[in-house]
């Protein structure tokens, strides 16, 4: 196949076209070695050999000709109560079609305290921890889509805790997507820095109409004895594409919590990398896909163990009906000298449907002798017994098999301590799952 970047090379050009869209030397050399990397990896297309993209296709997303938006005074009126989740007392950053809306957010910067600011201006102004952080855990020469993520570096979300800071707020970046009537490409950029015996709570939002592509990066430090509690929701149309990259590193006796919650997009990657880089780290991921019609979920899972006495735990879950796919990668690696590291990953499936499927593919590979890792995977349909001692208890088919379904994936959603997101997550799952099982 024959994949052409013009558009992205010519609405690069427009981008950098001018000394306020270049800014500074610095960003100039940045973007340029993405756009650069960019035109020589192109996206991952290849189906021979292509171990990280083996289950999902993404020629649909070479082949598009999406537009990047270049509008600086996107629509403020857009709706959001309904579509994400929403706390008055959360401080948040909101972006729509990939542009920062003052008038929705509530950014903060306190002395010695929680920094929460459009990443736009950082990048201009040569703040010190952009430069000493971003593109370190996310290189553009990692892939084509973080490559390109960076060629269009113009805006995105800036987290950043000093030392010691605890008491914050819970922080809510939202991204969302509208339809213009042609579909557009659009760049988050989040870069988390939580310093050392911090504490922070996220939640990340993708929401969006129209048949449009968000190509996403976060890079994410946990430093030394830090904790991080993350959420991360995906609700987009079903024409639209969506690729979300995440790096994270977790310092020495650090804790990072993160839970995914995906539904819709005709292509969905949750790519995310964990790098245990400290002796006592720990990091637990968890998530729940629901997929129906043509839609198409991947979640693609690596955790690095690269320092001894560290802990990891995956557990996710998907519910699938239609014609719908989704994939499940979750790949641990226990370095050499990592000893004592205790790993588990699982995922867990219900297939409503005959023509459902799922490719699911936890593996371990392990270099060290004095480790406790497992992992399996498991997919069927809702169990016959279950329904039957329902129904002999005079509750029909299609309100049980909603019930069976509803508890299946209530495991996850319960996992989520911050009430205003469980009861949004519960109530949304609730009325989507109960419609495929009525299906």
């Amino acid at each position: 196949m024959v994949t052409t970047y013009e558009r992205y090379a010519a609405d690069f050009a427009a981008l950098t076209d001018g000394e306020s869209a270049n800014g500074s030397s610095w960003l100039r050399g940045v973007r340029e070695r993405g756009l650069s990397e960019f035109e020589r990896l192109g996206f991952p297309t290849e189906r021979r050999g292509n171990e990280r993209w083996k289950f999902t296709n993404v020629a649909p997303i070479a082949r598009a000709a999406f537009e990047y938006a270049f509008d600086d005074n996107p629509a403020a009126s857009i709706e959001l109560d309904g579509t994400v989740p929403w706390a008055d007392d959360w401080a948040r950053l909101v972006f729509v079609d990939g542009r920062f809306v003052e008038s929705l957010s509530t950014p903060l910067d306190r002395d010695g305290g929680l920094r929460l600011t459009n990443l736009g201006a950082s990048l201009h102004n040569d703040g010190d921890v952009v430069r000493q952080h971003l593109g370190t855990l996310a290189p553009s020469d990692g892939d084509g889509f973080t490559a390109v993520n960076t060629a269009f570096l113009a805006d995105g979300a800036l987290v950043h805790l000093p030392d010691d800071v605890a008491d914050t707020p819970v922080v809510h970046l939202v991204w969302a997507t509208t339809e213009r009537g042609k579909p557009i490409a659009t760049y988050p950029r989040t870069l988390i820095v939580a310093g050392r015996h911090s504490r922070l709570r996220l939640v990340e939002s993708y929401v969006g109409s129209g048949a449009n592509f968000t190509d996403a990066v976060v890079e994410m430090v946990v430093d030394d004895g830090a904790e991080v509690e993350h959420y991360r929701y995906l609700s987009d149309a079903d024409s639209a594409f969506h690729v979300g990259t995440t790096r994270v590193r977790v310092g020495r006796d650090a804790s990072f919590r993160s839970t995914s919650f995906a539904k819709g997009s005709k292509i969905a990657r949750n790519d995310l990398d964990v790098l245990l880089d400290g002796e006592g780290g720990s990091c637990l991921l968890s998530g729940l896909y629901a997929t129906s019609g043509r839609q198409h979920v991947d979640n693609h899972i690596n955790i690095d163990h690269a320092k001894p006495h560290a802990t990891s735990d995956q557990y996710f879950k998907g519910v699938l009906d239609g014609q719908s796919r989704a994939a499940f990668s979750g790949r641990v690696l226990v370095r050499k000298g990592a000893q004592k590291t205790f790993a588990k990953q699982a995922d867990k499936n219900l297939l409503l449907s005959k023509g459902a499927r799922i490719n699911t593919k936890p593996s371990l590979e392990i270099y060290a002798d004095d480790v406790q890792c497992f992992h399996g995977a498991t997919a069927g349909a809702v169990a016959d017994d279950a329904l039957f001692y329902m129904m002999s208890r005079g509750v029909d088919r299609e309100t049980a098999t909603a019930l069976l379904v509803h508890g299946f994936a209530r495991e996850i959603i319960d996992r989520v301590s911050l009430e205003p997101l469980r009861d949004f997550l519960d109530s949304l799952f609730s009325a989507s799952l109960a419609d495929g099982a009525a299906g």
